[in-house]
C-alpha cells in the first residue's frame, strides 16, 4: 500500500507504522521533506531518490509534494498481549527481546525461529530497530502469521515491566553462563543484542543474568538470528524432557 503527501507520511512515522520504503523527490530541500527523512533515518527505511513522474505513478496523479510510501500492513501486538498468550495456553512464558537489531533477514530469521520453538512471542523497540516490513515478512516464511510481535517505546521499561511480574530476563553476552546450564523452563525472556553495537550496558544490567553461547571457532560472535535459534532451542530442550 502507498501513502503520500507530507503530512501523511510523515504521521505514519509518529503512528508507529511500518514504512517499508520512502520515495523522495531529487533535489527539494524543503525542510518539510527534512523532517520525513529524518524519521525515516531513525527507522531505518530505505530512501529512493526519484524524479516526479515516479511519484505521480505512485500517487496515482494525487497531490505526493515530492514524498511518497510503501506501507507494510502488519498488526503489531502489545507485551500484554504476548503474556497473556502464554497464561492462555496454560504455558511458561518464553519471548524474545530484541535490542536494536537492524536487519530485516535477521528479524525475519529470528520471527521464524521464535515459532518454531514455541516462544510467545518478539518484542522490538520502535526507534532505532528494524520494523516488520515486506523482507521480513518473506524471510519468516510464514512466521509473521503466526508469532505474536510487540513494538515498545522503550525496551528497558518493558524489560522493568516483565521483572515485576516475576518472569526473568537473560541477556546474551560474553561473560555468561553457558544456556544448557541455566534453568529456562519458567517464566523467561531473552535478551538478543544488535548486529554490531551488541547488548546496551544499561540493558545488560537490567537483566537477572547473562547467557553465553560456547563457541569453539577462530570467530567469536554469532549472527544474531543464529544466537536466537540456539538459546530458543535450548530452552525449547529443558521444556519438553
Amino acid at each position: 500500500m502507498y501513502i503520500y503527501g507530507r503530512n501523511p507520511v510523515k504521521e505514519a512515522y509518529l503512528a508507529g507504522k511500518t514504512v517499508d520504503k520512502l520515495f523522495l523527490i531529487k533535489g527539494d530541500n524543503d525542510p518539510a521533506l527534512g523532517k520525513v527523512r529524518a524519521l525515516a533515518k531513525e527507522a531505518r527505511t530505505v530512501i529512493s531518490y526519484c524524479d516526479r513522474a515516479t511519484l505521480d505513478k505512485l500517487s496515482g496523479g494525487g497531490n505526493h509534494q515530492g514524498v511518497a510510501a510503501s506501507v507494510t500492513d502488519f498488526e503489531y501486538s502489545s507485551l500484554d498481549d504476548i503474556i497473556a498468550c502464554a497464561r492462555s495456553k496454560g504455558e511458561q512464558l518464553l519471548v524474545i527481546l530484541l535490542d536494536g537489531v537492524t536487519d530485516p533477514h535477521n528479524l525475519g530469521a529470528i520471527m521464524r525461529s521464535a515459532e518454531c520453538f514455541g516462544a510467545h512471542g518478539v518484542v522490538i523497540p520502535k526507534r532505532r530497530s528494524v520494523s516488520v516490513n515486506d523482507t521480513v515478512i518473506k524471510v519468516s516464511s510464514g512466521a509473521a502469521e503466526h508469532i505474536p510481535v510487540a513494538r515498545v517505546t522503550n525496551l528497558n521499561d518493558a524489560i522493568r515491566e516483565l521483572k515485576e511480574q516475576n518472569i526473568w530476563v537473560y541477556a546474551t553476552d560474553f561473560d555468561g553462563e553457558p544456556p544448557k546450564c541455566v534453568d529456562l523452563t519458567g517464566d523467561v525472556a531473552i535478551v538478543i543484542g544488535s548486529e554490531g553495537e551488541g547488548i546496551h550496558r544499561l540493558t545488560k544490567e537490567l537483566c537477572d543474568g547473562v547467557l553465553t553461547i560456547p563457541q569453539y571457532g577462530k570467530i567469536n560472535s554469532l549472527n544474531a538470528s543464529v544466537a536466537a535459534g540456539v538459546i530458543l532451542y535450548e530452552a525449547a530442550r529443558q521444556r519438553h524432557v
